[in-house]
């Protein structure tokens, strides 16, 4: 994977994000080599985004005041062109939060928006989901229904004209006119809190690094979060352990990425 071996590896991220996943969230930007700083209080969030390289607004745990200060940072990183990504937790599940998700692509404009199948068709449907802030039975993504998927992906990136990813079995990241597909990854990392939130800090810290090509930088954000999974996995399998040992394995590989020269075992395509 020579095309991405020019990126950066990490940048200085704002993250509004929900304290259940704070603290992974906050170490897999670390372990990339970016850093984080996540302060969510509206006196100093414009402030804070101003000197960031990228913001990251995840709806995981969302209340008024949140989403207000969302807003400001929002605004405040338009204003100085810097990469704003969206983590949409479970925005069919609610009213609530579909009303939220609305305002907040309303009123900002976001470089990346990344789901899983069930957020990303809520936020083009409006339909309300079951399943919490799981992705639905229904909509796991495979070679059969893949093409249904990434027309949703680019209908969606048209309306918000930004660059949208769908993670699942197969990842889709699709600017509307390139498509890239990723095959890493391993189901077990649903299995433990915070993958999706950990890969939108991911994401803020390399596109924050190279807000230059943000398409390429989020696939390959995309493409380290699954390898890095998938080799937990198989680490995990081969001695027996558990679901606590994936999440380090996962941030193991994270910052080890370079040093262990990974780069060739992602698996992506352009569709």
């Amino acid at each position: 994977m020579e095309q991405f071996k020019d990126l950066n590896r990490g940048s200085l991220v704002h993250c509004i994000t929900n304290y259940v996943t704070v603290n992974d969230v906050a170490n897999a930007i670390l372990a990339s080599g970016g850093s984080p700083i996540m302060a969510d209080a509206i006196e100093e969030v414009s402030d804070i985004t101003s000197i960031c390289n990228s913001l990251v607004l995840n709806i995981g745990t969302l209340n008024s005041r949140i989403i207000d200060s969302m807003i400001k940072a929002g605004k405040t990183a338009n204003s100085l062109n810097k990469p704003v990504i969206l983590d949409p937790v479970g925005v069919g599940a609610s009213r609530y939060r579909g009303d939220s998700v609305k305002k907040l692509l309303n009123k900002i404009n976001f470089s990346v928006i990344r789901g899983n199948a069930t957020e990303i068709k809520s936020i083009l449907m409006g339909n309300k989901t079951d399943s919490g802030v799981d992705v639905s039975v229904d909509d796991i993504i495979s070679e059969e229904n893949l093409e249904i998927y990434i027309d949703i992906a680019k209908e969606v990136s048209a309306i918000y004209k930004a660059i949208v990813v769908i993670t699942g079995p197969i990842d889709i990241i699709t600017d509307k006119k390139i498509t890239y597909i990723v095959k890493n990854g391993h189901e077990n990392m649903e299995k433990i809190t915070g993958t999706g939130c950990m890969l939108a800090g991911l994401i803020g810290s390399i596109t924050g690094a190279n807000s230059q090509d943000i398409l390429r930088s989020t696939v390959f954000a995309v493409g380290m979060m699954g390898l890095c999974g998938e080799l937990a996995n198989e680490k995990i399998t081969k001695e027996n352990l558990g679901t606590g040992s994936l999440g380090t394995f996962i941030l193991d590989n994270i910052s080890r990425f370079e040093k262990d020269n990974l780069m060739g075992k992602l698996k992506i395509e352009i569709k």
